[in-house]
């Protein structure tokens, strides 16, 4: 049966579904309710208001990917047998789901190049081996990458120790999601994260979602957008695909939503992949045209302004409609539902990050929102749905290329550390020199790094080419298995619920949580702060300024952040207060920036050609399904878009028809980068005509290592492909 809206009843049988795996339903509920951050999305759940509560003190707030992320952190252990009857290359033939699915990780495992098998190896081994290969290699020929699911106080520890060692090779997920935001948003507000707090979405009465698809990524957002629609106000969505989630959704908190449905988008926007940017500018030139341009506020509180006038008479309606593919109509009807609105609020997803304009995209939305004063006021703003929990938080404690100059200046001087000033590699820049033999060691702090890599080909061999890669993780997952280096080592950790002492995350509204942790699950993983303060005491025991005895306490950390992180003075004593905390001057009420002089900046841009405009060719978008959570997958089936496998591609019918394709067709998808074979064609009317759309990671085989210059992300939306009958048939 087709899948009319989101969440409702089928949301609440999954929830008892996986209180089976997990052991009881009771028991899956006492893990949602301990006083720990959300594992999922940065949305912002728990803490010490307890699981199932967001920032507001709603409660229940849950979704189906904390329930998920939860039942895999509580699976049984992968016993030692396993490696020893399970080869790699059983292990390579595995989908992301059935490695996700084979339980916990528990003991050390490591590859030795020419091996069929992983072996288990004892901590102490593990530890020297690490130890003896970074004493033998240069500082500047190692990378360290950091997911957005660890601590705050892990990736601070980590960042720390790989810059004492030598290096600014340092980098984290964001590279490959949510760095255009931060990169946008600091040229035009002086910030980088969202200007607003979750009761300013609350108190909106527009919210713009531009590429993105919150139904199945962020649900919980679901709540306020089903508010919003109630108290009157709009939901204007641009995607080129109409997800049924953002069309309607039933919360299965609220019993009338549940059984009647929320009617979510008010209006419903499909500009072709890659058009936003001229879309944008067509609405701003709009809403000037009707003379809602909020001219006092530009004069008083931005830069540019005349330029940026300019711009907007320049531009033709013809170029906007061609570029953006939607008519001058509809962006007009959209402008005036904007023009009309008190309070909005502007977010968006990885459709406005994953291009080659990334970064241009989000200073227009930007503009957007400050030609009408739209910033530095309640229930306006800027808001980046960001997706890992603590991927935000990540970035503040230092985890980039380059240090911010008052975090490199603050640990020298109160610490009295010797820091690095080489410049550092971003995450693609990485994974460029090791595919040049320029680098020999990585190591990732949780993550996927292969999965999340554009050009699987090319990810896999750049990583094959190190002497040594050691990843920390709590389950197996594809960059587990692919490009393996000549000796690799995989080692266990606990889960955030599992830490001994407490850790801090911060939300995509820089809300700071405090997670107490928990009882260990099974015996053998160790804490991520644990092993990192170990081999910052093997590697280099004596330097200035660092004891890395007393950094095994996340208590001794979070005092360093506070004395050298910028907002973050409130974390020193978290744990005795228990007092979480909004981050200081990053949102904000009043049209006050960080920038130098205090003004907003608006930008021009050069509007690109529309891509993928021959007969032969379509515009693909990697997307998530509704059973993932970024690179780990864990249920094949795609519920709001009625798909059950992965392996295929989504097409409109009328391009099915003018390939000479039909329905359930076997293909071959073809980039300039790759190549899938025997993927299944499927008719899919809620696409954009002329645009497509396929499963990341796996679609990543197709997508190039070609990169916005700004963020350095690469373009993993609008990849041009061509599709033809698969010269090889699969049932």
């Amino acid at each position: 049966m087709k899948v009319g809206s989101g969440g409702g009843f089928r949301a609440i049988r999954y929830t008892w579904k996986k209180g089976r795996e997990a052991g009881g339903l009771w028991k899956l509920y006492k893990a949602m309710r301990t006083r720990n951050s959300c594992k999922t999305c940065a949305l912002g759940m728990g803490g010490q208001k307890g699981g199932m509560v967001n920032e507001s003190g709603s409660f229940p707030e849950v979704c189906k990917k904390s329930l998920q992320a939860m039942v895999a952190d509580m699976q049984p252990a992968i016993e030692p047998n396993f490696w020893k009857q399970n080869s790699i290359d059983d292990l390579k033939k595995c989908s992301p789901r059935e490695l996700e699915h084979l339980g916990r990780l528990v003991h050390p495992i490591r590859y030795r190049k020419g091996a069929s098998h992983f072996e288990t190896v004892t901590w102490q081994d593990a530890y020297a081996a690490i130890i003896e290969k970074l004493r033998q290699t240069d500082a500047d020929r190692t990378f360290w990458y950091f997911s957005g699911r660890s601590s705050n106080e892990a990736g601070f520890l980590l960042q720390l120790m790989a810059r004492v060692y030598g290096t600014n090779n340092i980098n984290n997920c964001s590279y490959y999601c949510h760095q255009a935001s931060g990169v946008g948003l600091q040229t035009a507000v002086g910030s980088g994260t969202a200007t607003v707090v979750l009761e300013d979405v609350d108190q909106a009465d527009c919210v713009f979602v531009i590429g993105g698809n919150p139904a199945s990524n962020h649900p919980r957002l679901m709540t306020s957008l089903m508010h919003l629609r109630r108290r009157g106000g709009k939901v204007i969505v641009i995607n080129p695909v109409r997800e049924t989630g953002m069309l309607k959704f039933r919360v299965p908190s609220d019993p009338v939503s549940l059984l009647k449905g929320s009617k979510i988008a008010s209006h419903y926007v499909q500009p072709h992949i890659g058009g936003d940017l001229a879309l944008l500018w067509g609405l701003a030139k709009a809403v000037s045209q009707l003379g809602s341009l909020d001219l006092d506020y530009l004069q008083s509180h931005c830069n540019d302004v005349e330029n940026w006038q300019h711009a907007i008479n320049a531009i033709t309606w013809e170029e906007i409609e061609t570029k953006s593919g939607v008519a001058r109509s509809e962006i007009e009807n959209i402008a005036k539902v904007y023009s009309d609105s008190k309070r909005c609020i502007f977010a968006w997803t990885m459709g406005i990050t994953h291009h080659a304009h990334g970064v241009q995209n989000v200073q227009a939305v930007a503009n957007l929102a400050l030609c009408r004063g739209m910033v530095g006021k309640t229930g306006c703003g800027l808001m980046p749905i960001r997706g890992h929990s603590n991927v935000q938080g990540i970035g503040s404690v230092g985890v980039t290329p380059k240090l911010k100059t008052q975090i490199f200046d603050a640990l020298q001087s109160k610490y009295q550390v010797k820091l690095p000033t080489t410049v550092g590699k971003d995450t693609l820049e990485c994974m460029e020199a090791a595919s040049r033999f320029e680098l020999s060691f990585g190591f990732s702090l949780g993550g996927n790094l292969f999965g999340s890599n554009p050009d699987s080909k090319f990810a896999a061999e750049a990583l094959s080419r190190l002497d040594m890669n050691v990843m920390l993780s709590t389950t197996m997952n594809t960059g587990h298995v692919n490009g393996l280096a000549t000796e690799t080592y995989i080692l266990p950790v606990l889960a955030r619920d599992e830490e001994s002492t407490p850790t801090t995350q911060e939300s995509m509204f820089n809300y700071v949580r405090l997670s107490d942790g928990g009882p260990r699950r099974l015996p053998g993983p160790r804490s991520e702060v644990e092993v990192i303060a170990e081999l910052g005491k093997r590697l280099i025991p004596e330097i200035s300024g660092v004891d890395w005895n007393t950094m095994q306490q996340t208590s001794t950390i979070r005092k360093w952040i506070a004395d050298v992180v910028p907002g973050y003075d409130q974390i020193a004593d978290i744990e005795q207060t228990r007092k979480e905390f909004q981050i200081g001057g990053r949102t904000f009420h009043k049209p006050e920036f960080a920038t130098p002089d205090g003004r907003a900046n608006l930008h021009t841009h050069t509007i690109p050609e529309l891509k993928g405009r021959r007969d032969q060719e379509l515009r693909l978008m990697t997307v998530r399904s509704e059973g993932q959570f970024n690179t780990v997958v864990y249920e094949e089936e795609d519920l709001y878009r009625n798909q059950t496998r992965r392996d295929i591609i989504l097409m409109h019918p009328d391009d099915l028809k003018r390939l000479g394709l039909g329905h359930e067709d076997y293909v071959d998808v073809t980039s300039d980068t790759g190549t899938l074979p025997n993927i299944l064609a499927r008719c899919y009317e809620s696409i954009r005509p002329g645009n497509a759309l396929m499963y990341f990671p796996e679609a990543n085989v197709l997508v190039s290592r070609h990169a916005d210059p700004n963020s350095k992300t690469p373009a993993f939306k609008g990849v041009v492909i061509r599709v033809i009958p698969s010269t090889q048939r699969s049932s």
